[in-house]
């Protein structure tokens, strides 16, 4: 192969797909600090392909909470239901056929065309969203549902692509799924748990079955963070065998929530309902400097 054939820059489709993949990174960055740097961690492959799951969950997402909504309230008519039955079904269009005018739905295509991404895990997601859109209260059955549509899945599609070139026994393969099923359930319930006052105040949702803001206890924070410490503790098992370009990647992203499930813990309920916790930007580097060199969670 010549030289000007190896570094003649992409036309047609593979530059269409090229912007398509920047843009899905822009979101990552602009929307998740935590994420955006343990993705730097993965190898270029599993990189790109888990920023663009990673965009189009986060634009969903959008549709029924946050940037859509304020939209909204200027525009009579204008209706989150159909633009998430839009946004869904383009979805499923451009897999199967591999092109969207929709950039972040196109980079997501590629993925799940490539990873094998399956209806059966894109399907689950965007129930969830559509849940945030009717129902404010849950119970423990659709509390479990959520969890699975609106985390689970997600990591089962950043599953699929780190065991993309890697061949795995059947029990290989059930041990990775209940570890990313794992990470991805306590990823959401921290979020949820830092967020209770918002998501009640703002959004009027109770995610977390029982559990009320203004009742909210010592006791209760206890009972989920130890849920959580559960979830991980799950996560860390699989953690152990996932291929080397994504193990480092998982172990930051699963310090960076367990950091932040500690810091609840150790934070009053009575000051858990009224801020946000974060973990510092000096300790997420701390956490990021273990994980690049291989230490992993205990």
């Amino acid at each position: 192969m010549s030289k000007d054939a190896t570094t003649k820059k992409p036309t047609g489709l593979a530059l269409y797909t090229a912007a398509a993949e920047k843009a899905s990174a822009v979101v990552i960055d602009q929307y998740s600090t935590s994420f955006g740097w343990a993705t730097k961690l993965l190898a270029p492959y599993e990189r790109q392909h888990v920023r663009n799951i990673y965009a189009m969950v986060r634009v969903a997402d959008e549709i029924v909470d946050g940037a859509a909504a304020e939209a909204l309230d200027k525009y009579i008519g204008a209706d989150p239901h159909s633009m998430l039955d839009k946004f869904e079904q383009e979805t499923y269009r451009a897999v199967e056929c591999g092109f969207s005018t929709n950039l972040v739905i196109h980079a997501f295509a590629r993925t799940a065309r490539e990873s094998k991404i399956k209806r059966e895990l894109i399907q689950p997601f965007f129930n969830s969203m559509r849940t945030d859109l009717f129902q404010r209260v849950h119970d423990k059955r659709s509390f479990e549902a959520y969890i699975y549509g609106s985390a689970e899945v997600v990591g089962l599609m950043c599953l699929q692509v780190f065991l993309k070139n890697s061949s795995v026994t059947d029990q290989e393969k059930a041990d990775f799924v209940a570890g990313a099923r794992a990470l991805g359930a306590a990823f959401q319930k921290v979020n949820f748990l830092r967020d209770l006052s918002a998501d009640f105040d703002k959004l009027g949702r109770s995610y977390f079955p029982l559990v009320r803001v203004d009742d909210f206890n010592n006791s209760e924070r206890d009972r989920l963070v130890d849920d959580i410490r559960n979830d991980l503790k799950i996560a860390k098992v699989a953690l152990l065998n996932l291929p080397a370009g994504s193990k480092r990647a998982v172990a930051a992203a699963l310090m960076f929530f367990e950091e932040l499930n500690e810091k609840i813990a150790g934070t009053p309920a009575n000051e858990l309902i009224k801020k946000r916790i974060r973990v510092t930007n000096p300790k997420k580097i701390v956490i990021l400097l273990k994980a690049m060199f291989g230490v992993l969670p205990k």
